[in-house]
């Protein structure tokens, strides 16, 4: 069989958003190899179409050249008959070239397209497509497909969690919420930067009106240990701490503690999830779990969570999508002025869709 390497975006989100490509390059017949950083590599261990993920510590900002050097001769002696590069930077390039794969298809940017074999010429920045189109349309390029491709709307990113994972998360979760029968989960950080985040005051008092919504259930805060500081805001309102409410103990912040791979399980197995625009939003709408999404800075229509059972809670403000890490205005109105309330409506309209969905 054919093999093919692929060579991984550097975010969580954007390699979810490649999974209809992979899935489409191994329906033609490939068998996929992907590279990819360690926190990246989590999610491709996820994708039923790849065969082997390869993990490479690339540092962004680096050329890391001899070790991209030796990378590329060991996947050599693998025989790759193509090569699929989705950054588009110059670097990712050269695992590629110096592994002599044959064919090597891409989009054409820094002075790469004197050394692809065929390219795509990048859209414009303005308007931005779906990110997830635009991984999609490097189908065409496959020299093993003999009919046109185009991204069909109900090709939407999907992931799948081991059986043994999904044990685990069990376990977990009921190790953590002995009495709880439901699992929410909110994922408060965002890695650009505040003007994607919620305000934590507004997650702490949604919390609150979940936990009133669904007596049953317990809630934890998910995310890296970046995201511990504003996970321990949320615990530590009035309503929610354990000092002064018996609710607290319902809801439990374990940002930095567990591991990427406990995340994706717990995310599986819950009942609904509440984030900002990030890598965990895009992993429950590939897993297909009830959530909102709030945007602020970015665009819902280029980065929208690709769910039947998802929501993307977004203004469209006059000044909004700014993409800016802080907003410039000062007034953050795109996200401040997204209530709890609203969003409560919005996930158990959500949470009531997937139930009925799955009678």
């Amino acid at each position: 069989m054919p093999r093919a390497l692929v060579i991984a975006p550097n975010w969580i989100g954007d390699a979810v958003m490649t999974e209809p490509l992979l899935r489409n390059l191994q329906a033609s017949g490939l068998e996929i190899d992907v590279l990819a950083t360690p926190w990246v590599s989590a999610v491709y261990k996820l994708f039923p179409s790849v065969s082997e993920v390869i993990q490479a510590d690339f540092q962004h900002g680096f050329l890391q050249f001899k070790q991209r050097l030796m990378i590329a001769k060991s996947l050599k002696l693998n025989k790759y008959d193509q090569a699929y590069i989705l950054p588009n930077s110059f670097k990712s390039l050269l695992i590629p070239l110096f592994a002599k794969i044959p064919n090597i298809f891409g989009y054409s940017g820094e002075l790469r397209n004197l050394f692809l074999t065929k390219s795509l010429p990048n859209p414009p920045k303005q308007p931005r497509p779906p990110m997830v189109e635009h991984y999609f349309n490097l189908s065409v390029l496959n020299p093993l497909n003999h009919q046109s491709h185009s991204l069909i709307h109900s090709h939407l990113p999907s992931l799948k969690i081991k059986e043994e994972d999904l044990l685990l998360a069990r376990g977990l979760f009921k190790n953590l919420f002995p009495l709880s029968t439901e699992l929410f989960l909110l994922a408060p950080g965002a890695e650009f930067g505040p003007a994607k985040q919620w305000p934590y005051l507004h997650f702490q008092e949604f919390a609150a009106l979940l936990l009133s919504e669904y007596p049953n259930a317990g809630i934890l805060i998910i995310g890296g240990p970046k995201d511990r500081a504003i996970g321990d805001r949320i615990i530590h309102h009035s309503h929610l701490s354990p000092m002064n409410s018996s609710s607290g103990s319902r809801i439990k912040n374990v940002c930095g503690e567990i591991s990427l791979e406990q995340s994706f399980g717990l995310i599986s197995i819950a009942q609904g999830l509440a984030s900002n625009d990030s890598g965990i939003m895009h992993i429950g709408a590939a897993l297909q779990i009830p959530q909102i999404a709030f945007f602020g800075s970015s665009d819902p229509k280029h980065t929208p969570p690709l769910s039947v059972f998802a929501k993307a809670l977004w203004l469209g403000l006059e000044c909004s999508p700014c993409h800016k890490r802080i907003c410039p205005l000062g007034h953050l109105n795109c996200l401040n002025q997204i209530t709890p309330e609203s969003a409560l409506i919005a996930l158990v309209n959500l949470t009531s869709k997937k139930r009925i969905s799955d009678v």
